[in-house]
């Protein structure tokens, strides 16, 4: 533990800067637009929560998943594909009305985006471990 760097604080911070979007009760700052600084406070909070996940899940700093951080690449890029394919069906139950309206109009945009980009990255690992992109010698 002595060599793990902390990530309850960095999730900690991260969920009530997400949770406080739910509310309007933000201010209107220096740009004179309440919903633009919850929007703002909100993304800081989804970084935060990412770095608290990077943490946690590869116990180093850092900020990019690179394939020699995984512990096991060949099944695990599979995970994050079905969690960026769950992304993409959050975001149609999103879209459903009664949901639509308690939340962020750009929730939907960010889960999307959260997907993209597990999905880029599940892609390439993918290719890269098991794909045309692998470097392995042959002999």
């Amino acid at each position: 533990m002595a060599n793990n760097p902390e990530w309850r604080w960095y999730t900690l911070a991260g969920l009530l800067m997400v949770i406080q979007t739910l509310f309007d009760f933000a201010p209107a700052g220096p740009w004179n637009a309440p919903s633009f600084t919850r929007g703002l406070v909100g993304l800081v909070g989804l970084c935060c929560i990412y770095l608290g996940w990077f943490r946690f899940t590869f116990k180093s700093n850092g900020i990019i998943p690179s394939i020699n951080r995984w512990q096991t690449p060949k099944e695990s890029w599979k995970k994050v594909l079905v969690f960026s394919i769950s992304c993409f069906v959050i975001v149609g139950i999103l879209q459903l009305n009664e949901i639509k309206d308690s939340l962020p109009d750009t929730a939907g945009m960010i889960v999307m985006l959260i997907g993209c980009l597990s999905m880029l990255n599940s892609i390439y690992v993918g290719l890269v471990i098991s794909g045309p992109l692998n470097e392995a010698e042959e002999e």
